[in-house]
């Protein structure tokens, strides 16, 4: 079975995003590389041009988000979260953003998929780094934990919601430094929000 027909079978012949059963396509989910079913997503031609030109996206196409982002499957979820991230500006989706867990690889892959990029001024690009919603976090932000975070060395364990304020950025875009405790830790940012 070839994975369009896999595609179609799991999907039950509808877009995987937004349930429409017109002009179905497989649509390979970046920065995967596989022709893999579970690497990728039956959509239709609306959602398959939006996807691919998210500055021409069409917020209220993607309120159907409310519904496909549940979806079991890894692939969906992934697309979903970088939709609601990429609207997020519109209110909605980040009201969605914030009730949807994903778990830690199928978190990674959404991220990696969209990289935040900024222009340094010596004209290099600079991969920005973001927050679990994919906020940008900029030194001196202050930020809440998401998880509970065992702290190798120090005895403690950080816990969820806790508030760490005046974060450093560091090398990695991945992680930003902070003092939880008084103890000044290493934090990955896909575990954090930035606090209002």
């Amino acid at each position: 079975m070839n994975v369009e027909a896999k595609l179609l079978e799991r999907s039950g012949a509808i877009c995987e995003l937004c349930s429409s059963a017109s002009q179905l396509s497989v649509y390979r989910v970046p920065p995967e590389e596989s022709e893999e079913a579970d690497k990728c997503v039956m959509v239709c031609e609306t959602c398959r041009g939006q996807l691919t030109s998210t500055e021409t996206a069409d917020p209220n196409h993607w309120r159907c988000l409310n519904e496909s982002m549940w979806s079991s499957v890894p692939a969906v979820q992934v697309v979903a979260w970088r939709m609601l991230t990429v609207l997020k500006a519109e209110g909605w989706p980040q009201d969605l953003l914030e009730s949807l867990y994903l778990e830690e690889d199928v978190q990674r892959w959404a991220q990696s998929g969209l990289a935040v990029e900024t222009e340094a001024g010596d004209g290099d690009t600079i991969v920005a780094t973001v927050d679990s919603n994919g906020t940008v976090l900029s030194a001196g932000d202050s930020v809440t934990l998401i998880k509970d975070l065992t702290v190798k060395g120090a005895g403690f364990t950080a816990k969820r919601g806790t508030l760490v304020k005046n974060i450093a950025l560091s090398s990695n875009p991945r992680h930003v430094e902070g003092r939880v405790n008084g103890t000044l830790i290493v934090l990955v940012a896909e575990y954090l929000k930035k606090a209002n």
